[in-house]
């Protein structure tokens, strides 16, 4: 199986998974502060998928959620994208994948997508939102409504509160998100957003300021992308254990929780961001955290 196109079938909704790059990530208490006990508890069943036998860090993938429901095209959360300077995250610089080709051939050609949506704003979940043509940054989906949560667009903005050391996010903000508002595509939403009958955006914030979720409905079937509330499954375990990039850990803690629950007592299917291997999870509550109760995707 092509591990970079792995399809999903909900309610008649298709779910495609699509690979920009995936890797080590960093050693797990570095990424996860707190999480040491739990992880070597668990280090057995982490290792090969999630964590690297041989360094010990922590795999993660950066990759593209592609729904297609009501007849439309829906890319979510559009990776790092290509010739970016990062220079506070130097392996998402100057990157130089394949990915729109193997966007083409998993059958989503540019042209053809019809929203795009930022779970929250970070360089891995907003760069493919543009495309370098002739030194200029344009929109890559020149047909698309670009939803992104408000709150986020006025916490990086040039303006806003938001400061790196290496100025990351003047840099993403300037090549991944001015330019499609310039462009008249983007949607900026607060409290909900409903993109049709079968998919809704809600709030939860804490690993940004407009961190938010995306849920389907279909039929008996229920999903829900979380976007970076999870990084890794063993958060699942711990999940009051916020990753070190969330801006507000105890917030996201807060939203990671709900959210899990949620999952769990209505059988919602969890759709992560960075799982590499099995990018999905059914879920059920056990003691103060969460067990896989089935892999998917």
């Amino acid at each position: 199986m092509d591990t970079d196109f792995e399809r999903i079938t909900l309610g008649g909704i298709e779910i495609l998974k699509v690979v920009e790059v995936r890797g080590p990530f960093g050693p797990p208490a570095d990424l996860f502060p707190g999480i040491d006990d739990v992880w070597q508890a668990h280090e057995k069943w982490l290792a090969p998928d999630f964590q690297d036998p041989d360094s010990g860090q922590v795999l993660a993938a950066v990759q593209a959620w592609v729904v297609r429901s009501e007849g439309r095209t829906i890319v979510v959360d559009p990776g790092v994208g290509n010739g970016r300077e990062r220079p506070g995250t130097p392996h998402f610089s100057g990157l130089d994948t394949d990915f729109l080709d193997r966007l083409t051939r998993a059958g989503v050609r540019p042209e053809d997508v019809d929203v795009v949506v930022n779970t929250h704003i970070h360089g891995d979940h907003v760069g493919w939102n543009t495309r370098d043509e002739k030194g200029s940054w344009v929109p890559t989906f020149p047909h698309a409504t670009y939803l992104i949560p408000r709150a986020d667009h006025d916490f990086f903005s040039p303006d806003g509160p938001a400061r790196t050391a290496h100025d990351n996010h003047r840099f993403l903000f300037a090549d991944s998100i001015a330019p499609v508002v310039a462009a008249g595509q983007a949607v900026l939403w607060e409290d909900s957003h409903r993109i049709d009958a079968h998919l809704t955006l809600e709030p939860a914030p804490g690993h940004t300021p407009g961190s938010s979720v995306l849920r389907l409905t279909a039929g008996a079937d229920r999903a829900v992308f979380v976007g970076d509330l999870l990084h890794s499954p063993a958060q699942f375990l711990a999940p009051t254990c916020s990753s070190a990039m969330c801006v507000n850990p105890a917030e996201s803690a807060a939203s990671r929780v709900r959210v899990l629950q949620r999952a769990a007592d209505e059988h919602e299917l969890v759709i992560p961001a960075h799982f590499p291997g099995p990018g999905a999870a059914e879920i059920r509550r056990e003691g103060s955290g969460f067990s896989v109760s089935r892999w998917r995707g």
